[in-house]
């Protein structure tokens, strides 16, 4: 892979600069246009030079007097000359940042917006950290040769200038420049092919460590709790060590480059200087052409090493658009259809028709995995029919494993089944548009998601019409009013990142307020309320039931008293309906539902007497 990277690395560096010119043709025409002024003025200033040391000093020298009208006209064209080089400058550098900055942006935005639009399962194959590092890093590193290319663009129209130029002066002392600028190009390709492999794995080395310094910090809670501070640290420096010996060998290699490409133009010059004293006793040229051609090699060296900056940062940009192109070209997304449900205060009717699920190939086991586009492992779903009434409970009961949470995912398509169809009010979920199933079915995970913002902006998220006494209704439906009353600021109180401030029971319910202040018709709660008190819960599933916001709920449950709730309780036992009814008639009809209820049962108990406990004791001291 490193062989076929430093041999193609710089038809493939011109191509990710070609997409960046084609992206943005008139910022980088206009930032061109200011370089090329540029090195015009640099090719015409040494020339200037040139004429002012043959006809203004030389004279002077041997005749004992200045003519003051030339040193006059040469004081000025140099002064010109200055002025306009600035232009020069000042347009090549803005239209180079703007360009650089602009592509930055634009590639952030369809990372960012790639990302919202891949399955689950692309997600959970990919590390956060290494996703931070594509928006982040492998932008910049992908755009990082724009800053100097137009620089670079207006140097070979320089470089074609001032050869001609020479050529025009004197061939011999041509062909001196010509081998110079041979030799910088040589130099350059050399560099490229050794560094892309080095760039490739800095790059590589960014994202792993990213990855994994996300990871620890995201698990802060567990590292600390289970005595592994040393471990991660260790992992982490391992990593970071990787990273720095990349970025040595990177390093290394460019510290040879940089003398060598500021030592050959010097070696031109003094080239030029040697054969160019010959040419001169003999008559060939000029003082004029002489000091012409040796301030030309002179000034030439700054702007030259402008195109090695360029081909010095290829690798890299290379490294950074792959890994960019990983996130652009994934497939799998999710196609919506173009039917918008009808707007309606009425509790919609979920219906799962011989459903049957499976995993993508390749061994993930995650609840929420996409298989649109994907090969299929083992089926978890079999043949599932059941229906949510409008306006009804459902509660799916089972032990772990058994299929709870994929049927949830299932029921606001979050996933697509394999074979079978997912209906609300008789559409099938993949007719529907995304806005319109948003509209009309929420789920609320098992784990509550807050953002780092305020309770209100958690609530409505800024969506149109959610102000905030629809937030309050919500709140009170979600029972977390009263504690968000005793909150320092309110509806204004910041919870911190992941709502850190907040117990789980509270951001539990700061999430379920979130799904009811959209007013779903129906309402997926995936053991949405598992940290909640059981009264609270128990007063959250009536206020649903009976309240002034009607919906129908599908609700994955443990406890009984939620369980007891429902008007109908599905069990599901290896992905299979076992049994469907009450909860009095499949504890009479069904050992496996009656067992696992029990268990509960006895679980709970044996939580609330622990709690109970705790607090006779808190009392007691």
């Amino acid at each position: 892979m490193a062989s076929v990277t430093s041999r193609d690395v710089l038809a493939r560096g011109f191509r990710v600069l070609g997409r960046a010119i084609r992206d943005e043709p008139r910022i980088f025409t206009f930032a061109v246009g200011g370089s090329v002024l540029f090195g015009g003025l640099v090719v015409g200033s040494a020339y200037v030079i040139g004429h002012i040391v043959g006809r203004i000093v030389v004279p002077a020298i041997e005749d004992g007097e200045i003519n003051d009208v030339l040193l006059w006209l040469g004081a000025a064209a140099v002064l010109a000359i200055s002025m306009l080089r600035v232009v020069g400058i000042f347009g090549r550098r803005l239209g180079a940042g703007y360009m650089q900055f602009r592509l930055q942006a634009r590639y952030r935005r369809l990372v960012t917006g790639r990302y919202l639009d891949l399955p689950l399962s692309w997600h959970h194959r990919h590390a956060t950290g290494t996703l931070l590092s594509n928006a982040n890093s492998d932008v910049e590193a992908a755009w990082f040769p724009i800053a100097p290319l137009p620089f670079a663009v207006g140097t070979v129209v320089m470089l074609v200038g001032a050869v001609g130029s020479l050529f025009f002066t004197d061939w011999v002392l041509a062909l001196v420049g010509v081998a110079t600028f041979a030799g910088l190009f040589l130099i350059n390709v050399f560099y490229s092919r050794r560094m892309a492999p080095r760039q490739a794995r800095a790059q590589l080395m960014r994202g792993e460590v990213s990855a994994i310094a996300h990871e620890s910090f995201d698990g802060a809670l567990v590292v600390k709790t289970m005595g592994r501070e040393s471990h991660e640290t260790d992992r982490f420096a391992d990593q970071a060590r990787g990273l720095r010996d990349a970025l040595i060998s990177v390093g290394r290699l460019r510290g040879l480059f940089d003398p060598l490409m500021e030592t050959l133009p010097s070696l031109g010059t003094l080239a030029v200087l040697l054969v160019g004293t010959f040419r001169l006793r003999a008559g060939d040229i000029s003082v004029t052409d002489l000091v012409s051609v040796a301030f030309l090699f002179t000034v030439l060296a700054f702007p030259v090493r402008a195109i090695g900056w360029v081909l010095a940062e290829l690798p890299r940009s290379v490294a950074g658009w792959d890994r960019l192109q990983h996130v652009l070209t994934a497939t799998g997304e999710m196609r919506y259809g173009t039917i918008n449900p009808e707007k309606s205060d009425e509790p919609a009717r979920l219906a799962f028709d011989n459903v049957d699920y499976a995993y993508p190939a390749g061994g993930e086991t995650d609840d929420m995995v996409n298989t649109a586009d994907d090969e299929h492992g083992p089926t978890v779903l079999h043949d599932i029919s059941l229906v949510v009434p409008e306006g009804r409970t459902v509660a799916l009961v089972g032990p772990t494993g058994s299929g709870k949470s994929t049927i949830a995912s299932l029921a606001v398509r979050l996933v697509d089944p394999v074979t079978g169809t997912v209906r609300i009010d008789g559409h099938d979920l993949r007719e529907l548009t995304a806005a319109g199933l948003a509209e009309t079915a929420a789920l609320v995970a098992q784990i509550p998601f807050v953002f780092d913002d305020s309770v209100r902006a958690n609530v409505s998220l800024d969506r149109e019409g959610i102000d905030d006494d629809a937030v309050w209704a919500a709140l009170r439906l979600a029972q977390a009013d009263e504690f968000i009353h005793r909150l320092p600021e309110g509806l204004d109180t910041m919870v911190g990142e992941r709502g850190t401030s907040l117990s789980g029971g509270q951001r539990q319910r700061l999430t379920l307020a979130r799904a009811l202040a959209g007013r779903p018709r129906l309402l997926v709660l995936d053991d949405a309320t598992s940290a909640v008190d059981p009264r609270v819960e128990a007063a959250i599933l009536a206020g649903l039931r009976g309240g002034e916001q009607p919906t129908s709920i599908l609700v994955v449950a443990y406890r009984r008293a939620t369980i007891a709730l429902a008007d109908e309780v599905v069990y599901i036992e290896h992905g299979r309906v076992v049994a469907a009814g009450t909860h009095q008639e499949l504890l009479a009809s069904t050992p496996g539902y009656a067992d696992l209820v029990t268990a509960y049962e006895r679980a709970e108990a044996e939580r609330e007497r622990e709690h109970a406990y705790e607090d006779e004791g808190a009392v007691t001291a």
